[in-house]
């Protein structure tokens, strides 16, 4: 079976266990309080919940919660003096300020997990008020690795019509219903939350262009120019998109090489499954003939780079390489030397897949050996010049090898 069952108080829920529970429970350990961001529907919710089930739960979008803790904020923490778990800190901004208090009066560990789903706003709030004492995680969606672990083998085709967020995988649920729900339930609702958008119509259109552009580096010009938008629209909108964990960007690894190299960042979304839906692919058979299938699966193999990395709480650390002539998908980065990660879509090892990693050798680069390159096939292959892998066993390497690290985060 591959999820269980979970009761909490007021809660009867179904989970696929997270990498994420025991680097929280070391964080709860260290820090009087624990701030999870992340998308809505990630999971933020469950981890904290089942992190510390002795704790009262407040949810701050219940508006009985919302208006308690605006209204009245010190009798609000009066009444969860002793610690609780705050949903949706980004509700009531102000309340760090009130928790502040609450943890410097007690100085206990563990007090307080605190959620929220716009990272942007949550961040400002708590490195205003809770320097020093929140550690800060961050949460996506479900990795490739969780998925393996919970004994299940969706194909290829189907992570990328489905996603991973949670629900979609635990419940089985439509993901093309799923995704349009999301959009409107969530995303247009965040988006008016954030910001001011007069025309909906086209910024649901810009969500789509940058979904077509998924793995390119990021031109906002090009982007703003094909929804009709001025260039600072287009800029503020993906800062947007960013804060609701909608996208990331990744940014180009530079380190001291005397060439030429790009500047901008390369774009990706938070979630294959709407980044699938927003370029209208509502069937894997549309998926497995798609032109997009290969930017698709590159999405989906660098999101388990970083969903390991934020699993682990460890810094991103991770770029792609561009010179004038020559591109590698990842760069990790652990210190002085490197690892060098291809992305292939394809399912048979092509000579084409090493051009990458052997013009880097050639670089002042001081390269980790074996590079490694990540495709679609099944087999695990030892090459001259990198280790070639499938996704499976890439997403097993990333876990094992991140989650043994000790987490940090003190702000």
């Amino acid at each position: 079976m591959y999820f269980y069952f979970v009761t909490i108080p007021g809660m009867v829920v179904f989970v696929i266990e997270r990498i994420a529970t025991q680097t929280i429970e070391q964080l709860l350990a260290s820090y009087p309080v624990v701030t999870i961001t992340g998308p809505r529907q990630s999971g933020k919710t469950t981890l904290a919940r089942l992190a510390r089930p002795d704790l009262p739960y407040v949810n701050l979008e219940d508006l009985r919660n919302r208006e308690f803790a605006q209204n009245d904020p010190i009798k609000f923490m009066e009444t969860y003096a002793e610690g609780a778990v705050l949903d949706e800190i980004q509700r009531v901004p102000h309340l760090a300020s009130q928790v502040q208090v609450a943890v410097d009066r007690v100085k206990h560990k563990g007090m307080y997990i605190l959620t929220g789903s716009h990272q942007f706003e949550v961040m400002e709030r708590v490195t205003q008020s809770l320097a020093g004492r929140s550690a800060v995680f961050r949460l996506l969606p479900l990795s490739v690795g969780e998925v393996l672990k919970a004994s299940m083998r969706p194909s290829t085709d189907e992570l990328l019509l489905g996603g991973l967020y949670p629900q979609v995988i635990a419940e089985g649920l439509d993901p093309t219903a799923y995704y349009q729900d999301y959009v409107a339930t969530y995303v247009e609702r965040d988006v008016r939350q954030l910001s001011e958008i007069r025309n909906l119509e086209s910024f649901r259109l810009f969500l789509k262009v940058a979904a077509g552009r998924i793995g390119s580096m990021l031109d906002l010009a090009a982007l703003g120019d094909a929804v009709g938008v001025s260039q600072p629209t287009a800029r503020s909108w993906m800062t947007l998109l960013q804060a609701s964990y909608l996208v990331f960007l990744l940014p180009p690894y530079f380190a001291n090489i005397r060439k030429r190299l790009v500047k901008r960042p390369k774009l990706y979304f938070c979630d294959v499954g709407l980044a699938a839906l927003l370029l209208d692919m509502t069937d894997v058979r549309l998926i497995s003939v798609s032109p997009q299938r290969g930017a698709l699966f590159e999405n989906l193999a660098v999101l388990e780079v970083i969903k390991a990395r934020y699993n682990a709480h460890l810094p991103l650390n991770s770029y792609f390489y561009r010179d004038q002539r020559n591109e590698v998908d990842l760069i990790l980065s652990d210190g002085p030397r490197v690892r060098a990660v291809e992305i292939k879509s394809g399912k048979t090892v092509n000579s084409d897949y090493f051009k990458g990693i052997s013009a880097l050798s050639n670089t002042s680069l001081d390269l980790l050996e074996p590079s490694w390159v990540v495709y679609d096939g099944e087999q695990t292959q030892r090459r001259s010049q990198a280790t070639v892998m499938g996704l499976p066993d890439f997403a097993s390497e990333m876990a094992a090898n991140l989650q043994t690290r000790k987490p940090h985060g003190r702000l």
